[in-house]
């Protein structure tokens, strides 16, 4: 197994590190200080090089515009990427249009995939994804409330979401609905394609979280849908495959999410550790002459170094037999990644003393809004859980209840 950058990889990497850190980085002070709306002028002209530099939408075919890299090279250009909170975003390879952008591509039809995914691919326009519910747990995703009727040649939804990130601004909801409440658990759902503009799709409001509820792209919406109708060929693959294609979706997506998650250890590493030889806590005494301080730069870099090769791992195993077959790998890294995210914020945070409470670097920001890390896409529970029983089931134990 060779994880290593393919020359193509370095290639790309050469270009991609000098301006992330070079042109998307000096962009975060404003980030923090007046949002995310404020930026947008300067991050459409940055998007306009990273097309010139033919990479937009790299995780994309050639053939729509991407850069065609395997998910094992994509993986790679994330965490590069993941070291700015602007990074993916600029080369339109953010969630949660990245995962829609393979929905689309794997299971649209033809008319969907000129109507929803050009658009995409190209960054005229951006979508959001609506499946968590606040009424249900969302650690049982075939457990929903929100309901897709059929009549005719129309279904009709009705339902509330939230943490439907990105929602303000967006053109389109890949919306999680029940359409046949009778059937077996997992083909009850399906995924339909809701404009946001239809009668009845209302944002109720962006979600505060830890306190800051955001904005356009860098925001979690409340949603409620009343009545809402929409033409039966909005749906995306057949009827009750809705959590199949979830599950299809998220196994890529937490390849993107966990590399996203290295970049900014890594980030959040390379700040600590110049915190650590900077900053004196007497005349002549850096706080890197202190063994508590040692132990976490050295924990550190080896929970980012383990993390990082599980991660290319998963993502060569499922370029080569598929998310299916990876399955396992894919809880693994979701639980672990997670993990060392916030384990390295926290000690970074730790060194830089009150300084990292406030956003002069991105540490704050970060732990804002990573901590869900844990939580969102199945919480570490339901992981371990699940690579446990995979796991004990190959020593003979039978499946039981899931107590």
């Amino acid at each position: 197994m060779d994880f290593s950058l393919s020359e193509k990889v370095l290639q790309i990497a050469q270009k991609l590190r000098p301006f992330v850190d070079g042109e998307i980085v000096p962009l975060e002070p404003r980030l923090f200080a007046e949002g995310f709306g404020a930026l947008e002028p300067e991050l459409e002209r940055l998007r306009g090089r990273a097309r010139e530099m033919g990479l937009f939408s790299p995780q994309l075919p050639a053939a729509w515009g991407g850069a065609g890299l395997s998910l094992l090279e994509l993986a790679h250009v994330g965490e590069i990427l993941g070291r700015s909170p602007l990074g993916h975003y600029v080369f339109n390879a953010q969630a949660p249009d990245s995962g829609n952008m393979e929905l689309l591509l794997q299971h649209g039809t033809a008319a969907q995939k000129e109507r929803w995914l050009r658009p995409l691919a190209q960054g005229d326009l951006r979508s959001c994804f609506g499946m968590t519910e606040p009424e249900f747990a969302g650690s049982n995703p075939v457990w929903l409330g929100t309901t897709a009727r059929r009549e005719g040649e129309t279904y009709v939804l009705d339902g509330h979401k939230w943490f439907t990130s990105s929602c303000e601004g967006a053109a389109f909801c890949v919306v999680m609905a029940v359409t046949a409440p009778e059937a077996r658990p997992h083909q009850r759902a399906s995924m339909i394609v809701v404009p946001t503009d239809a009668p009845g799709f209302s944002l109720v409001r962006n979600l505060p979280v830890m306190g800051e509820a955001g904005e356009g792209w860098l925001s979690h919406g409340e949603v409620r849908l009343s009545g809402v109708r929409v033409p039966v060929d909005h749906r995306l693959g057949e009827e009750g495959q809705g959590f199949a294609l979830a599950q299809e979706r998220l196994g890529p997506g937490r390849i993107h999410h966990c590399m996203r998650w290295i970049g900014i250890c890594e980030r959040a590493f390379d700040l600590m550790c110049r915190r650590a030889v900077t900053r004196e806590i007497a005349p002549g005494e850096p706080l890197g002459s202190r063994p508590a301080v040692q132990d976490r730069i050295a924990e550190s870099r080896a929970e980012i170094d383990a993390a990082r090769l599980l991660v290319l791992h998963t993502a060569w195993r499922i370029d080569r037999e598929g998310a299916h077959a990876a399955r396992e790998d894919v809880s693994l890294i979701k639980f672990q990644v997670a993990g060392v995210l916030q384990r390295v914020l926290d000690r970074a945070i730790q060194v830089h003393g009150a300084y990292g409470l406030v956003d002069e670097t991105p540490l704050g920001f970060w732990w804002r809004h990573e901590r869900g890390a844990r939580i969102y896409d199945g919480p570490d529970e339901v992981h371990k859980a699940a690579v446990a029983r995979r796991i004990l089931a190959r020593y003979g134990l039978e499946p039981g209840p899931r107590g």
